[in-house]
C-alpha cells in the first residue's frame, strides 16, 4: 500500500469519525481488515430529533458535523487549536458563543473562519467566497459578545483558537439552518448525487469532494431566460459566460487545482452523459455564472476502488489526477 493511499485512508477515517460526533486520531489498518464505512449508522441523525441538545467537550483537533454545545477547558497550554465543521451541503451553520474565558490581553485567541482553511489552502477558495479573506476572519478578541453568532456562508466553518491559561476556555453552540441556493459545498460523503443551481447571481460555486471518484455529469442547464434557451455562445468556455468545469488537484483551494475538463454547453435527457474518473485526492465541479440565466448541474459520483486508481500500464493516474473521458 502506497504511503500516499495511506495518508488519503488516514484522512478519510477521520472524515467518518467527525459523522459520529467524535474526532480521533485513529491507527490505520490494511484495507480489507475493516471496512471504515461500517462506522456509518442510520441512527446518528435521529439522535438529535426530540432528544435534549447533544453536549461534549471540544479538543484542541477537532471536526464536527453534528449540531450540539460544545465546550472547551484548556488542561494546560493549547496554543495551536483548530476545529472543524461541517454540515449537509443544503445548510449553513451557525456558530453562537454561550461562554468565554480567555486572556486576550495575554495573547489568548478565538477566531471564527468562514469556510476551512488546510494547509494554507482555502475553500471556498477568494475567486467563489463573496467576501474578501480579512472579512472571513471574525476575531472574538476584537468583536467581543457584541457580536454573539456568526453565519457560514456555506456548509463548512472552523475555529481557530490559543488558550495559555489552564482552567480557560469557551463554550460554543453549533446550529444549522436550511439553505435554498446552496453555492459552495464540500460534501461529507464519497457517493452521492447532486443538482447544483445558480438563479440569476453573478457567482462562482463550487463542490468538493475529497475523494479520487468517478464522476457523471447527467444533466446540464446553461442560457435559459424566461423559459427560452439562447444559443450557444460563440466565445466557448474561455470568454464571458457560463459553463462548467471539472478540476483537480491535492489541495483545498479549487483556484489551484488543475482544470481538467469544461462543458459550454446545454445537455440533458436519456444517453445524454460527460463522465469522467478523477484520481486526485479532490475533485471540485465548479459553476460559473455571469448572473444573466439560470444554470443547473446536475451529477453523480462515487469513490474509485483502489485497482481502478491504476491504469492497465501500472502508472499511477494520480501523478496527472485524469484517466480519460
Amino acid at each position: 500500500m502506497s504511503p500516499s493511499f495511506k495518508l488519503r485512508c488516514r484522512f478519510i477515517l477521520i472524515f467518518l469519525v467527525a459523522l459520529r460526533g467524535e474526532s480521533r486520531y485513529l491507527e490505520l489498518r490494511e484495507a480489507g481488515d475493516q471496512d471504515p464505512f461500517l462506522l456509518l449508522s442510520a441512527h446518528l441523525k435521529r439522535e438529535l430529533a426530540g432528544e435534549p441538545l447533544y453536549r461534549r467537550a471540544l479538543r484542541c483537533l477537532d471536526m464536527l458535523s453534528l449540531q450540539g454545545q460544545f465546550t472547551f477547558t484548556a488542561d494546560r497550554p493549547q496554543l495551536h487549536c483548530a476545529a472543524f465543521f461541517i454540515s449537509e451541503p443544503e445548510e449553513f451553520i451557525t456558530i453562537y458563543y454561550d461562554l468565554v474565558s480567555i486572556d486576550c490581553q495575554g495573547g489568548d485567541f478565538l477566531k471564527v473562519f468562514d469556510g476551512w482553511i488546510l494547509k494554507g489552502e482555502k475553500f471556498p477558495s477568494s475567486q467563489d467566497h463573496p467576501l474578501p479573506t480579512t472579512e472571513r476572519y471574525i476575531d472574538f478578541c476584537e468583536s467581543g459578545l457584541g457580536r454573539r453568532s456568526i453565519r457560514s456562508s456555506q456548509n463548512v466553518a472552523m475555529i481557530f483558537f490559543r488558550v495559555h491559561e489552564p482552567g480557560n476556555g469557551f463554550t460554543l453552540t453549533i446550529r444549522t439552518v436550511p439553505n435554498l441556493f446552496p453555492c459552495n459545498v464540500i460534501s461529507q460523503t464519497p457517493n452521492g448525487r447532486f443538482t447544483l443551481v445558480v438563479p440569476h447571481q453573478h457567482r462562482n460555486c463550487s463542490f468538493s469532494i475529497i475523494y479520487p471518484v468517478m464522476i457523471k455529469i447527467s444533466d446540464l442547464t446553461l442560457g435559459h431566460l424566461n423559459g427560452l434557451q439562447l444559443k450557444k455562445p460563440a466565445a466557448g468556455c474561455g470568454g464571458k459566460g457560463d459553463f462548467v468545469e471539472l478540476l483537480g488537484g491535492s489541495g483545498l483551494d479549487p483556484s489551484k487545482m488543475m482544470p481538467l475538463a469544461d462543458l459550454c454547453y446545454p445537455f440533458q435527457g436519456p444517453g445524454m452523459t460527460a463522465q469522467m474518473k478523477i484520481g486526485c485526492d479532490n475533485t471540485v465541479v465548479r459553476m460559473v455564472s455571469s448572473g444573466k440565466h439560470i444554470n443547473r448541474v446536475t451529477f453523480e459520483y462515487r469513490q474509485l476502488e483502489p485497482y481502478e486508481l491504476e491504469n492497465p500500464n501500472g502508472n499511477s493516474i494520480r501523478e496527472f489526477c485524469l484517466s480519460g473521458l
